[in-house]
């Protein structure tokens, strides 16, 4: 009996299916199979995205969680898609009765990227002509700043102004950073050893390489993906609970 416990506790690890941290080719491969495929539609899958940013930015800072008497919130958005998941992560936020204030300071000619800059403008969500140099306005003004600003798309050894001052800045501000999908400045295939310092990480459909040693909290949101492409990709997505669209890894 004993040895037959004992070979049953060996054979177990051998069948645990480990999640699968993406590398960038493979995530983008991913989205390349959404679009062409399987017909997603590039605002879609920004909108659905966008929505469950916002919605585990209220479970790690509930409303109630808040030190400053107004539920302010920066949100520093880039030109490429992850500005775009943050502009829609803003709208919903604002929906969710957080203040969202956006710093926008390279807009893209995109027509969707501008259609969800219209969104927010008529949501009444105002819009930082530019980010102060002085760390301690934005410590005084926000409760925290979420940075969807560079993504997965980003040469992370070729940050050009603006965007290499405001990481500058994001090293030294004290408020919780909120960071979508690859932090702004890391490598998406290799964890960042003097980045930016996030608290909270939101991944988008399965976590990034450069998020395996992430300590922070740290939740994977988009509950979407086709089987198909979490079989073939070998994914292993942990289960989510009931009709949750996110969960904490």
């Amino acid at each position: 009996m004993d040895k037959m416990n004992h070979s049953s506790a060996e054979a177990e690890p051998e069948t645990i299916e480990l999640l699968r941290y993406l590398s960038k080719g493979d995530a983008t491969a991913i989205e390349t199979e959404l679009l062409r495929d399987y017909r997603f539609g590039q605002q879609q899958l920004i909108e659905l995205w966008g929505q469950a940013s916002a919605i585990a930015i209220t479970k790690a800072y509930p409303l109630s969680s808040l030190s400053k008497k107004q539920p302010t919130v920066l949100v520093i958005c880039g030109p490429d898609q992850n500005g775009s998941i943050g502009l829609v992560c803003a709208r919903h936020l604002r929906i969710f009765d957080y203040e969202p204030t956006i710093y926008h300071p390279k807009r893209s000619s995109y027509s969707l990227h501008q259609d969800f800059t219209i969104q927010c403008e008529k949501m009444d969500i105002p819009f930082l002509s530019y980010l102060p140099t002085e760390v301690q306005l934005i410590n005084d003004a926000y409760n925290l700043v979420i940075d969807a600003m560079l993504g997965l798309e980003t040469d992370s050894s070729n940050i050009k102004e603006p965007f290499s001052g405001i990481l500058v800045t994001l090293k030294q501000i004290k408020i919780p950073i909120v960071s979508v999908d690859v932090p702004s400045g890391w490598d998406a295939d290799e964890p960042s050893q003097d980045g930016i310092n996030p608290e909270v990480l939101i991944s988008l459909m399965a976590p990034k390489k450069c998020a395996q040693n992430f300590s922070g909290k740290h939740f994977l949101a988009g509950r979407f993906l086709p089987y198909d492409i979490q079989k073939k990709y070998e994914l292993n997505l942990p289960d989510y609970a009931g009709t949750d669209c996110l969960l904490e890894l």
